[in-house]
């Protein structure tokens, strides 16, 4: 693989930042973009998120991973089930991105067709990379949803991966806004929403990028 190969963690509508870390990262068409999900709920610009990432396609190879809240967000607006879990972890903040008056509508056909175009999860030669987690005795199509979208490392932190290749997560947030590295692993949701940073993460080499909500380059 050519070019660089970057990690972004967990985004949840901070924009701002997003918008920042891009021009920082000044990605080119050899590089690879992996996000590991989350682009949705509890910042403030949900919407534009959505629409960053869909431009950045023109620009390079991108991957864009399914969080837990995308799964919770197309659980209600295309599938109609009820929206109450969802609002209460981010939806209403992600409505009013776009909008919302009482129609789904105001969501454009090609942010769902962006939706539809979201993996389970991504390998290259060196790395693997998730949401949230996995099961280090299964091979990646054999992963569950609840591992790659759900389990929390504070609720189970694996060993490495039967792959033998390092793992890059997201969805646990650590609240100092600091990275989790522990070798095989290394989680990048360091908490842009609540006042941590935007991470970005050049796997192979360590090149680190770190923005926060509201656009601050770290040690800038």
């Amino acid at each position: 693989m050519s070019g660089r190969l970057i990690a972004i963690g967990d985004i949840h509508g901070c924009s701002d930042a997003l918008r920042v870390l891009l021009n920082t990262i000044q990605p080119e068409s050899d590089d690879t973009i992996v996000t590991l999900g989350d682009y949705v709920d509890r910042g403030p610009n949900s919407k534009d998120v959505i629409e960053q990432l869909i431009a950045l396609k023109q620009k390079c190879v991108v991957v864009c991973l399914q969080g837990n809240h995308e799964e919770m967000m197309l659980r209600v607006v295309r599938d109609e089930e009820p929206p109450y879990n969802w609002l209460r972890y981010g939806g209403v903040e992600t409505l009013d991105s776009y909008g919302f008056v009482g129609d789904m509508k105001c969501i454009p056909p090609e942010h769902f067709a962006f939706f539809d175009t979201m993996a389970p999860f991504y390998e290259s030669e060196e790395h693997i990379f998730l949401h949230a987690n996995y099961d280090p005795g299964q091979e990646l199509e054999k992963q569950t949803e609840f591992h790659l979208r759900w389990l929390k490392l504070t609720e189970s932190t694996p060993g490495p991966h039967m792959s033998g290749k390092r793992a890059v997560v997201g969805h646990t947030h650590d609240r100092g806004g600091e990275i989790f590295d522990v070798g095989h692993l290394v989680c990048i949701d360091t908490y842009c929403y609540g006042g941590g940073w935007l991470t970005g993460l050049e796997v192979r080499t360590g090149e680190l990028w770190q923005v926060d909500f509201n656009g601050r380059l770290r040690n800038s």
